[in-house]
């Protein structure tokens, strides 16, 4: 019972003391530091593996219910230059927090993951996850609904104005203004790493074809482009920030994307560098080690001749192919 109490003292302690760095040092300066040890298991791992490791470092942590997350929200994204508002995500309007839904002419809490895609709702679990859950617009926020993550083409306008956000009807996509592209695609490899299927919570899984726009399966797409967006639009500060907040003073985990952006790669490889073209899976198969086949829905498989497959290399490089044999 001793050294119980010492320990949760000591963690009182660490998030106090960081709370002052943070009050002291200002919003631009790293919140704190990742726990010394958090990714040890993790080290030296790749693929499934290594998906397995973070998922195991951190599953089990606190949950909260869907009307703490209005509050939670006012912390995690919280504008710096103005502590009394919350920055929305697809717009980066600064907004008053505490004002919430306000009837409607507030602001929204924003699955990043569509609630939608495995019918979670908003059950304490992945549909309270504060990783994923964002202030939004609430305009905006309906435009996007359950669309899935792509490149797409047609601006999206808010009252005349230009979001920054792209949409496409015909593939049901949404596009995320560029400054927040890298983040979206964090947040979905979080999504799809930390719920795996166990204890009876929905295994979530990314995809890179375009499913049904009415399905409730626990997919989300699409892979190649939350690939480039991720390179694109690297990790910043307040990305940092918001995931020492949510660590140290709400769930008690963190999202391993943002600490170490490498994971991308080692688990689901680097973007696309090739086309579809039918080629000879032996011949391309000397020039370089192959450390494993996935399916389209991130399975690990065997190869199959004039099968659309990914196949993931030892130099980090990752190839969408149909081999004739």
């Amino acid at each position: 019972m001793k050294n119980q109490y010492f320990r949760r003292m000591k963690k009182i302690f660490t998030t106090r003391l960081a709370t002052l760095f943070i009050a002291v040092l200002g919003y631009g300066t790293l919140y704190a530091q990742v726990p010394t040890g958090y990714y040890d298991s993790a080290d030296g791992l790749e693929g499934e593996n290594l998906k397995t490791a973070l998922n195991n470092i951190i599953k089990g942590h606190t949950k909260f219910s869907y009307s703490a997350v209005w509050d939670i929200l006012q912390e995690t994204d919280k504008d710096p230059n103005n502590p009394n508002n919350v920055i929305l995500i697809y717009t980066g309007e600064s907004v008053n927090g505490p004002q919430t839904y306000n009837n409607g002419s507030g602001w929204n809490r924003e699955h990043v993951w569509a609630k939608s895609r495995g019918n979670f709702g908003t059950a304490q679990g992945p549909g309270t996850d504060v990783h994923h859950l964002r202030p939004s617009n609430i305009s905006v926020n309906s435009a996007r609904g359950n669309r899935w993550f792509g490149n797409a083409t047609t601006p999206h306008m808010l009252n005349g104005t230009p979001t920054g956000n792209y949409s496409d009807n015909n593939e049901h996509l949404w596009q995320p203004r560029d400054e927040v592209k890298g983040d979206v695609a964090r947040m979905i490899f979080y999504m799809a790493t930390r719920y795996e299927g166990q204890n009876g919570e929905l295994d979530l899984e990314v995809v890179d074809y375009l499913p049904s726009s009415n399905t409730s399966s626990p997919i989300h797409a699409r892979l190649t482009d939350l690939l480039e967006w991720h390179n694109e639009d690297p990790v910043d500060d307040w990305e940092r920030n918001r995931n020492d907040v949510i660590y140290y003073n709400y769930q008690n985990n963190r999202n391993p994307f943002i600490d170490h952006p490498e994971f991308v790669a080692l688990i689901w490889g680097e973007e696309d560098t090739t086309s579809t073209a039918t080629l000879n899976f032996e011949e391309l198969n000397q020039t370089k080690e192959l450390l494993k086949v996935i399916d389209m829905t991130g399975r690990e498989v065997k190869h199959k001749p004039n099968t659309l497959l990914i196949y993931i290399y030892s130099d980090g490089t990752r190839e969408k192919r149909v081999y004739s044999h």
